[in-house]
């Protein structure tokens, strides 16, 4: 089985880039993460790459040839270490692909614990220090914020929380 190589795409073009390196008949991988976005108000998942501007790519056999990946529409260059195209080991592409679901990497699902001080970086509260209390679902959380001389609880986006480090 050959190598893995990173490829440097033009800005937000990953996905032409991999469909056109695809119908080349290389193995392609572009590892996505699965966001929540505010689009005319309201909240949309959505699936974006993992690393913007870059995806992977492997020749199918030995006799593959590289050099047609520079001249892919959607791509600008390999990824290169002293002037050699930069090698991956299997085991990277591997790891990435477990962690992967059909919608992507879904990172923070459980990122906060009960009784975690948390801190809330969006929404009218933000600023503001709360206590993680639990998840309300997918996309909602219960959280404990003292204002006005008291314990309030509220419920916010999960998307609006962060560990207060």
């Amino acid at each position: 089985m050959s190598a893995w190589y990173a490829v440097f795409c033009k800005p937000r073009a990953e996905v032409v880039a991999e469909r056109n390196l695809t119908n080349q008949g290389y193995d392609v991988y572009l590892p996505r993460l699965s966001v929540r976005r505010r689009l005319a108000g309201g909240w949309v998942d959505r699936a974006e790459p993992l690393f913007p501007r870059y995806i992977f790519v492997r020749p199918r056999d030995a006799r593959q040839s590289l050099a047609p990946v520079r001249s892919t529409l959607g791509v600008s260059d390999l990824v290169r270490v002293g002037g050699q195209p930069a090698l991956l080991a299997q085991s990277v592409i591997t790891q990435l692909r477990s962690c992967e679901g059909t919608e992507g990497l879904r990172p923070g699902l459980d990122a906060f614990k009960r009784g975690e001080r948390v801190k809330v970086i969006d929404g009218p509260f933000a600023g503001l220090e709360a206590v993680f209390d639990m998840e309300l679902g997918r996309h909602r959380a219960l959280v404990l914020l003292d204002f006005l001389g008291k314990t309030n609880r509220l419920r916010v986006e999960r998307d609006w929380l962060a560990i207060l480090n």
